[in-house]
């Protein structure tokens, strides 16, 4: 059997603190699972995609856990697609690769296959976008029967595939009817998200769909609509046993339920009027 720990949005800096508090917890209960494998699924940093000390100082951390981590970035990693002020470029891709690594990734494991996708690179327009598209085709074409799990930042919808525009929370219909077309070609078992701060878990068309919880924040109604989910902070995790899999999502009480809304001015100021 595989053990492995999803976690998701912890929002790190050593110059913003206001989240610092949760990272000692969540370590202690990370290691308590003794897990073999760590995924992060993105905003592992308050503003990496700016500031280069947010990676240095979240790289440590990770490493410090002393068992293998596997990330992807969120859009305060790399920056959102096509956003005015912070858009998902290439500088902002090679600062994460220097300190995480690739923002893309594949794993065997078991009769699994798990795949770390960039999912800010859809509808970036940047070489890196079709890079990243070209390597999943042929990494899904070679799977070689094994059972695949899909982990990325952004949801690709909130509760249907064919939904229209959900502005900064899921990925853009064009990009995301492209990734869904994958997903039912090739049979996608599982796909593991954050970014909503939310929990929640379904099955659609076949496909177990899953949001992880942040460990660092919720998000009140003044900046976040309706949505299907549970504000909980907490992490995910996973055991693969052959071609099987259990999951396990645990709301962690020991963390402080801090809300964004009440600092969100601190940690992302207005840019630019907006």
């Amino acid at each position: 059997m595989t053990r492995i720990v999803q976690i998701s949005d912890t929002h790190l800096s050593p110059g913003k603190r206001h989240f610092a508090a949760n990272w000692s917890p969540l370590r202690q209960w990370i290691l308590a699972q003794e897990p073999d494998l760590i995924v992060h699924t993105g905003d592992v940093t308050v503003d990496g995609a700016d500031v280069d000390a947010d990676f240095a100082y979240c790289a440590g951390l990770l490493a410090s856990l002393g068992v293998p981590v596997h990330a992807v970035p969120g859009n305060h990693d790399v920056g959102e697609p096509q956003h005015a002020y912070q858009p998902t470029s290439s500088d902002r891709v090679a600062r994460w690769r220097r300190h995480f690594g690739g923002d893309y990734w594949s794993i065997d494991i078991e009769g699994w296959r798990l795949i770390g996708l960039d999912s800010m690179l859809f509808g970036a327009d940047i070489p890196e976008e079709r890079e990243q598209l070209a390597w999943l085709d042929a990494t899904l074409r070679d799977a070689d029967g094994r059972r695949i799990a899909w982990f990325m930042h952004k949801p690709l919808f909130l509760e249907n595939p064919d939904e229209g525009d959900t502005g900064y929370w899921t990925v853009k219909p064009a990009p995301r009817a492209d990734i869904l077309e994958r997903v039912r070609r090739h049979g996608i078992a599982v796909i593991a998200t954050g970014h909503l701060h939310k929990m929640h878990d379904r099955i659609l068309d076949g496909c177990r769909y899953l949001w992880a919880p942040s460990s660092g924040f919720v998000v009140g109604e003044r900046l976040q609509e309706p949505m299907p989910g549970y504000k909980k902070l907490g992490a995910v995790v996973y055991e693969l046993a052959g071609d099987t899999l259990t999951v396990r999502m645990d709301e962690l009480p020991e963390l402080t339920r801090y809300w964004i809304d009440d600092v969100v001015h601190e940690v992302y100021p207005p840019r630019g009027g907006a």
